[in-house]
C-alpha cells in the first residue's frame, strides 16, 4: 500500500517507511543512540527531500531517547547536572543551526551542504570508533591500564571547573557548554538528536564511564531533538507528520528487538558493528556525491 507524504511531496510504500523506522529502531536499541544519523540519509536515498528528511526524523528520536532516558534514570546512569549544562548549549546551538538551515535553503545550497557534513562526520566517528574498538578487542588489559593513566584533557583544564558526582569527573562548565552548542547546531543541520556525536565525546573527550555516558547522552538528546523539531516545524515548515508517525511506529517495534539482541553481544563487538554501519552509510553518500555529476549540477544550481 502506497501513501502520499504531503510535505515531502512524494508517494512511498507504507511498508518501506515502517521498515526504515524498524531498522533504525533496531540499531537504536542496540547502540543507545537516536539513530537519526542513519535514518536521515536513508530517507534521502528513497527520494525524500533532505530538508524534510532531516526535520521529520527528529520526531522518532524524541520518543526513542525519552524511553531510554527513563530506563537509564532508574538505574542511576543519568548525570542530570552535567547534562543540563550541555543541554543549554545544545538548545542555543540548535536554534542557531535552524536559522542556518533557512539561510542555506534560500541560497539553494542546503542539500549539498548536508551531504558534505554527513560524509565528514560519519567518516570521523566511524573510523575512530572502529580503531578504538579493534584495539580494545586485541589488547583489553593494556588499553584499560593506558586509559586509567592518562592525564587531564583540555575539557578538564579549562576554567570554571565543577565536580559532577554521578559521572565522577571534574570538568570545565565552559567546555561542556561549547560542546553542547556545537552538537546542537550539527543536530539541526543533520536532522539528528546528536547522540552519535555526543556519545563518543562523553566517553573519549570528557572521559565519562560508558553507561553514564549513554544515559546522559540520551537525556540531552531528548530535549535537543524536541527543540530542533519545533524550530523546523515553525520556522522552516519541513516536518511531514505522516512520515514522522510511520517512522515512530516502526522504530518503537525495532527498538525492543534491538535491546534484546544487544544483551547477547559484548561492548567491543557492538562498537565494531556500529562503526562498520556508520562507515557503510558514509561510503554510499560519498559515492553519490563523487560519482553522480548530474546531481551536483542540480544542487549547485539551487534547483
Amino acid at each position: 500500500m502506497s501513501i502520499f507524504l504531503p510535505i515531502a511531496g512524494v508517494q512511498m510504500p507504507a511498508y518501506l517507511v515502517l521498515g526504515l523506522g524498524g531498522i533504525v529502531g533496531l540499531l537504536s536499541g542496540l547502540f543507545g543512540v537516536g539513530g537519526g544519523f542513519l535514518l536521515t540519509p536513508l530517507l534521502m536515498m528513497t527520494g525524500v527531500p533532505p530538508a524534510v528528511a532531516a526535520a521529520s526524523d527528529t520526531n522518532q528520536i524524541v520518543a526513542a531517547s525519552a524511553s531510554g532516558t527513563l530506563a537509564h534514570g532508574r538505574a542511576g546512569n543519568v548525570d542530570f547536572r552535567l547534562g543540563l549544562v550541555m543541554l543549554v548549549g545544545g538548545m542555543i546551538g540548535g536554534t542557531t543551526g535552524t536559522s542556518l538551515v533557512r539561510l542555506l535553503r534560500q541560497l539553494g545550497n542546503f542539500d549539498f551542504t548536508v551531504k558534505i557534513i554527513y560524509v565528514v562526520m560519519l567518516l570521523g566517528v566511524g573510523s575512530f570508533m572502529f580503531l578504538e574498538s579493534f584495539n580494545a578487542m586485541r589488547k583489553k588489559g593494556e588499553q584499560a591500564q593506558a586509559r586509567s593513566s592518562r592525564g587531564p584533557g583540555l575539557a578538564q583544564r579549562l576554567p570554571f571547573r565543577a565536580y559532577f558526582a554521578t559521572s565522577g569527573i571534574e570538568c570545565s562548565v565552559v567546555a561542556l557548554f561549547g560542546l553542547g552548542f556545537l552538537i546542537g547546531m550539527l543536530a539541526a543541520l543533520m536532522g539528528v538528536g546528536g547522540g552519535f556525536i555526543m556519545l563518543p565525546v562523553m566517553i573519549y573527550v570528557l572521559r565519562i564511564p560508558t553507561l553514564k555516558a549513554v544515559g546522559t547522552s540520551l537525556f540531552t538528546t531528548v530535549f535537543t531533538a524536541i527543540n530542533v523539531t519545533l524550530a523546523n516545524s515553525v520556522v522552516n515548515e519541513t516536518v511531514d507528520l505522516v512520515l514522522a508517525l510511520l517512522l515512530l511506529l516502526g522504530s518503537s517495534v525495532g527498538a525492543q528487538i534491538g535491546v534484546r539482541i544487544g544483551r547477547m553481544l559484548k561492548a567491543e563487538q557492538l562498537r565494531i558493528v556500529f562503526s562498520l554501519i556508520v562507515l557503510g552509510v558514509m561510503v554510499k553518500m560519498a559515492h553519490d556525491l563523487l560519482v553522480t555529476p548530474s546531481s551536483l549540477i542540480v544542487l549547485g544550481g539551487g534547483h
